[in-house]
C-alpha cells in the first residue's frame, strides 16, 4: 500500500483493526510469505544455473549451489531475526532493510546500506528486464526455426521487446504494494514451477536421445572442447568465478526479507518464528529446482550448456512447449520485477509523504475511467514516479540485453554486503555477541570467506561485461 493511501486508511480505521505500530492490521501467512519469497528469488537466475554448473563441473556445481542455499537460509534468519528491535513480540518494528540497519547499527552504515540496497534492486530490476525480454524473443524465434529449419540464423533484436516489457511493467507498478500484490505473487509461483517442469522435463528428454549423460567431474576443459572451440586459462578462470556469481543471484532475496515480513499477522510467538518457516520451506523448495535444472541441463548438453536454458535453444522441439514454457518466465518475471522494486517505490513515496502531507501530488483520489464507470484511485506521485522508473530501468536493459554476464556481474556485487554483512552485524549488535566468543569468531569467518567469494566473482563478471559490451551495438532493432 502507498504511504498517502496507508495514512488515509489510518483515519478511517478503529483501534481493533490496527496494528501495535498503528497501522491497518497485517493478513500476511507463512503461505503468503513464501509465495513472495519464491516469487522474488526462483526466477530468472534459474535459467543460467546449467551454464553455471558447466564452468563448475560434476563436484564444483552442485557442492557450491548447496553452500549458497545454506549460507543465504542462515543469514536470512539472522535478519528475520532483526524486525523487531529488543524484544521479539513486542519491539518497535523495522518495516525495510534500511529501517533495521538504522535501528541497530545507525550512523554512516544507513546510507553505505541503502546506496547498495538500491543499486542492487535497480541492477536486479535490469537484470529481470533483460530475462523476460529473451524469453518473449524466444518465442518468436521457436516459430522461426520451426518454419525455417534449425540451421536458420532467425536473427531478431530484443530490443522492441524490452520496450514492450517495459509498457507492461509500467501498468503492473500501479499496484500499490506487496500487501495488495499476494495473488500476482501466487501466480508467478505456479509460473515458475511449471516452467522448471518444462525445462527439466526437456532436458531429460535431451539426456534420453544422447544416449547417456554429458559433462565432467571439472567443467568446460582448457583448449579445444569437442565443438570445436578454444578455452584458454585465463577464460576458464574467469568463467568459473562468473558462475559463482550467478549462483548467488539465483537466491537473491534477502535485500527485500524484511518488507515481506512486514506483511505477516501478529503471530505467537512472534512474526520471526513465522518468517523462518517460511524461508525454510522456500529455499529448500528452490534449491531442489536449482539442482534439478542445472544438473539436468549440464547432463543434457555438457560444456556447450547454453547461458539462459530457454533462450539459448539447445532445445528446438516441440517448439509450442518451448513457447509456453517462455510464456510462464515473462508472467512470473513480471511478479518478480513487482517485489523487487518495492522497497525503492515505498522509499521514495515515504519521504514525500512526510515532506509534504497536504499537497494534491502526493495523496490519493478516485477517478472513473472514461468510457467506462469504472472507479480506481489513483495517486499523482505514483503514476509519475514509478513510470519514470521503469522507463529508466527499460532504456538501462536495451543498452546491455546479455543476460548471464549482468546476471553475475548483478549477484556478486550484492552477496556479501546485504546478503552476509549486513545481516550478520545487525545480530551481533542485536544480541550482543560477546567479542571473541566461538559464535562471534564463527560469524565474522563467515563473513571474511563471503567477502572473498564476493571480490573474486566480480572480478569474473565484470570481464565477461566488458567483453560483451564491445560486441553489442544498442541502436540496431
Amino acid at each position: 500500500m502507498s504511504p498517502a493511501m496507508e495514512l488515509s486508511k489510518q483515519q478511517r480505521l478503529g483501534g481493533d483493526e490496527l496494528d501495535d505500530d498503528g497501522r491497518p492490521r497485517r493478513t500476511g501467512t507463512a503461505w503468503t510469505a513464501t509465495a513472495h519469497i519464491i516469487t522474488t528469488v526462483l526466477g530468472s537466475g534459474v535459467l543460467s544455473l546449467a551454464w553455471g554448473v558447466a564452468q563448475l563441473g560434476w563436484v564444483g556445481g552442485p557442492g557450491v549451489m548447496t553452500l549458497f542455499a545454506a549460507v543465504i537460509y542462515y543469514t536470512s534468519s539472522l535478519l528475520a531475526e532483526c524486525y523487531r528491535s529488543g524484544d521479539p513480540v513486542s519491539g518497535p518494528r523495522n518495516r525495510t532493510y534500511m529501517a533495521a540497519v538504522h535501528a541497530t547499527l545507525g550512523g554512516s552504515k544507513v546510507k553505505l546500506c541503502g546506496a547498495i540496497q538500491f543499486a542492487n534492486l535497480f541492477g536486479i530490476g535490469i537484470g529481470i528486464t533483460i530475462a523476460a525480454s529473451s524469453s518473449m524473443l524466444a518465442i518468436k524465434r521457436a516459430g522461426c526455426f520451426h518454419k525455417e529449419g534449425h540451421k536458420s540464423e532467425c536473427h531478431s533484436s530484443i530490443s522492441p521487446y524490452i520496450a514492450i516489457y517495459g509498457i507492461m511493467e509500467i501498468a503492473f507498478s500501479q499496484i500499490p504494494g506487496l500487501d495488495s500484490m499476494w495473488w500476482l505473487s501466487t501466480l508467478a509461483t505456479v509460473m515458475s514451477f511449471s516452467y522448471s517442469t518444462i525445462g527439466i522435463s526437456l532436458g531429460i528428454a535431451q539426456i534420453i536421445a544422447n544416449g547417456g549423460i554429458q559433462g565432467s567431474l571439472t567443467g568446460v576443459a582448457v583448449g579445444i572442447s569437442a565443438a570445436g572451440t578454444s578455452i584458454t586459462v585465463m577464460e576458464k578462470l574467469w568463467r568459473s568465478l562468473q558462475a559463482f556469481g550467478n549462483m548467488a543471484f539465483a537466491y537473491a532475496f534477502s535485500i527485500v526479507l524484511l518488507e515481506i515480513q512486514d506483511t505477516l499477522k501478529a503471530a505467537s510467538p512472534s512474526e520471526v518464528k513465522v518468517m523462518k518457516k517460511a524461508t525454510a520451506v522456500s529455499v529448500a523448495a528452490t534449491t531442489i529446482i536449482y539442482l534439478l535444472c542445472g544438473c539436468v541441463g549440464y547432463a543434457a548438453f555438457g560444456d556447450g550448456a547454453p547461458d539462459n536454458l530457454l533462450t539459448g535453444f539447445g532445445f528446438y522441439e516441440p517448439f509450442w512447449l518451448l513457447d509456453v514454457a517462455n510464456a510462464a518466465v515473462a508472467v512470473h518475471l513480471i511478479g518478480t520485477y513487482q517485489v523487487i522494486t518495492q522497497p525503492i517505490f515505498a522509499y521514495v513515496e515515504l519521504r514525500a509523504a512526510a515532506a509534504w502531507p497536504d499537497s494534491a501530488f502526493v495523496s490519493t483520489k478516485e477517478v472513473t475511467l472514461w468510457p467506462t464507470r469504472l472507479r480506481v484511485v489513483v495517486c499523482p506521485l505514483r503514476l509519475t514516479w514509478r513510470t519514470a522508473y521503469v522507463c529508466v530501468t527499460t532504456a538501462v536493459s536495451m543498452l546491455m540485453p546479455f543476460f548471464g554476464s549482468v546476471v553475475g556481474l548483478i549477484g556478486a556485487i550484492s552477496f556479501w554486503p546485504l546478503t552476509v554483512y549486513f545481516p550478520v552485524e545487525m545480530y551481533m549488535a542485536q544480541h550482543r555477541v560477546p567479542r571473541g566468543s566461538i559464535k562471534w569468531l564463527f560469524l565474522q569467518a563467515l563473513s571474511a570467506v563471503c567477502l572473498l567469494v564476493t571480490v573474486a566473482a566480480a572480478a569474473g563478471s565484470v570481464a565477461d561485461v566488458l567483453a560483451e559490451f564491445k560486441k553489442h551495438n544498442p541502436f540496431r532493432w
